[in-house]
């Protein structure tokens, strides 16, 4: 299946880069205040919802898991790669790793009051995207609330790109379509924080952070 050979390569490339990604990535929000600004606005709406349980699910090493744990939230970071589980574990021991697949999360229905998906779609294929989203989805609690980070496709006529990840194959997206795709799912578009590429990013990509929330329709 296409969906399980994209998991499996997507995994074993993290599994083999796993210590030089951590070392690579763990103090990267000490230079990017604009992330910082996002993940404190969705920590608040969160928090404001009275429901602090979140998933960080693509969590890698775990470093963003516990900047959000920093910010008052019951988190739980979920990764596909069993290596970065490990290292996550390790460098977090107070916190909560699990190994998983973001299209069958190990989480009850609606549950919880936010999901964090920090470019952990961009190794999905496009066709098995609306389940992931139909997952997010799912154990979101009415009211509760995505934020979900992606590169951005440069053509609108061409609502997925591939690009060299260097990891692994990873896909640009359009932020009108992947809207879209987020309505189709029952999750409504709040705000949109797009940050231009800077003369230092090993790629020249918009990069897009959609925030989402499950419509109260749910509760019905």
């Amino acid at each position: 299946m296409v969906e399980h050979d994209a998991l499996s390569a997507t995994r074993e490339a993290y599994d083999a880069a796993a210590s030089t990604y951590a070392q690579l990535f763990r103090g990267e929000l000490r230079d990017r205040p604009l992330d910082r600004a996002i993940l404190g606005a969705f920590a608040e709406v969160v928090s404001a919802s009275g429901n602090g349980q979140v998933a960080d699910l693509g969590c890698g090493p775990g470093h963003i898991t516990a900047y959000l744990n920093e910010l008052g939230l019951a988190v739980v970071g979920v990764d596909a790669s069993p290596a970065m589980i490990e290292l996550a574990r390790h460098a977090y021991p107070d916190l909560r790793f699990d190994v998983g697949s973001m299209a069958a999360v190990n989480i009850a229905d609606g549950v919880l009051g936010g999901v964090l998906s920090r470019w952990s779609i961009i190794h999905t294929p496009p066709q098995e995207l609306p389940v992931i989203l139909a997952e997010f989805h799912r154990v979101l609690a009415p009211g509760g609330h995505l934020l979900i980070g992606f590169s951005a496709s440069d053509d609108p006529s061409h609502p997925t790109q591939v690009f060299d990840h260097t990891v692994a194959l990873a896909y640009r997206w359009w932020p009108g379509h992947l809207a879209a795709m987020l309505r189709k799912s029952g999750l409504v578009e709040v705000a949109r924080m797009v940050r231009e590429p800077q003369p230092t990013d090993r790629r020249q990509f918009q990069e897009v952070q959609l925030l989402a929330r499950k419509t109260w329709a749910e509760a019905v």
